[in-house]
């Protein structure tokens, strides 16, 4: 089943993502059914394929600036590849997941609201899976899948070392020997999955949320939205984004972009390492059109900067970021 999650803005109109959840379509399945019953809140379609907007149609036109297409993804430099390698439909589905999760949250109270408490208990349902499943993905980019993968192999080491001693003083030497060479194995698998838990809790992002970059190869401006402590895409994505070719490699931090859709409408969600970002050397303070903007941030600071909203902060354990001299309290636009 693909499904599409659709919303209304007073700003950016109505869109929605054709993304196959997969994985989700089983804790979906439910709420697709229940969101019927709410009317008038939110819009949930199958087969709805691409981003549409009805509001953002005719914004090109009405900035009366023609758009050469390519202009700047053609530069791939030395790695000679284009700005396409590193759309991630992952990102994009993990963006949309989020945004799931605070609809699911905010529909639970309109049927609070409604006195439907039937509707609301089978949201609250929903909800709690799809926070489960995000929890998990949290600790899986965090490193604490990694940090437990190496205490249990440090067991195991131990383990077969105790069998290993028992096969010598029996004098079976070859379940000895295989015991061994099993114990090497392990050993180094723990050496690497230690390594890897250190990188996630020492890991120092150079980029924070809501902030405006630049790519260093293809020059399109972005929004970073998201971060891992490493590279977390797939390996044919990073066969495809020649990930090996890069100076750090892909343990490095890696940010979830939103790309202005007036440079590129194609482009959306692209995932970068962070050797390719670099933030302007003035301010951007010009228009940034993103149909993820409106529910990602309350708007943009005195810097030109993203205020990522409460929930977004706290999905990556981050802290607002205080502009000097900015005169809009996030408070307060928090509790509009």
């Amino acid at each position: 089943m693909t499904v599409s999650s659709l919303t209304t803005s007073t700003n950016c109109g109505v869109y929605g993502t054709g993304t196959g959840y997969g994985k989700y379509t089983k804790m979906m399945k439910t709420a697709h059914m229940v969101s019927s019953c709410l009317e008038g809140h939110c819009l949930w379609h199958q087969n709805v394929m691409g981003l549409y907007m009805t509001s953002h149609g005719n914004r090109l036109k009405q900035r009366d600036v023609k758009v050469q297409a390519g202009w700047l993804f053609n530069k791939g430099g030395d790695r000679g590849m284009d700005a396409s390698a590193e759309k991630s439909e992952s990102a994009n589905e993990d963006i949309v997941v989020f945004f799931f999760q605070l609809d699911l949250a905010t529909r639970v109270q309109c049927a609070l609201n409604m006195e439907e408490y039937d509707i609301a208990q089978q949201l609250r349902n929903k909800l709690a899976e799809v926070e489960a499943e995000v929890i998990r993905q949290q600790d899986t980019k965090r490193g604490s899948t990694a940090k437990s993968e190496a205490q249990d192999k440090a067991i195991s080491i131990l383990r077969l070392r105790t069998d290993m001693q028992k096969a010598i003083e029996n004098e079976n030497y070859a379940l000895a020997a295989e015991l061994r060479d099993k114990i090497t194995s392990l050993e180094a698998d723990s050496l690497a999955a230690s390594a890897k838990a250190l990188a996630y809790e020492n890991v120092q992002y150079a980029f924070r949320l809501g902030q405006k970059v630049r790519h260093k190869v293809f020059g399109y401006r972005a929004v970073v939205c998201g971060m891992d402590p490493v590279c977390c895409e797939s390996s044919s994505w990073m066969e495809s984004a020649q990930v090996d070719k890069l100076t750090r490699g892909s343990n490095q931090p890696f940010y979830q972009a939103l790309v202005d859709v007036y440079a590129d409408s194609n482009l959306l969600v692209t995932y970068v390492p962070e050797e390719n970002l670099l933030t302007p050397d003035q301010p951007d303070k010009e228009r940034f059109d993103h149909p993820y903007t409106s529910f990602l941030f309350y708007g943009m600071d005195t810097a030109g900067d993203f205020i990522p909203i409460k929930q977004l902060r706290e999905k990556y354990s981050k802290p607002r970021h205080e502009v000097p001299a900015d005169s809009q309290d996030e408070d307060g636009k928090e509790g509009a």
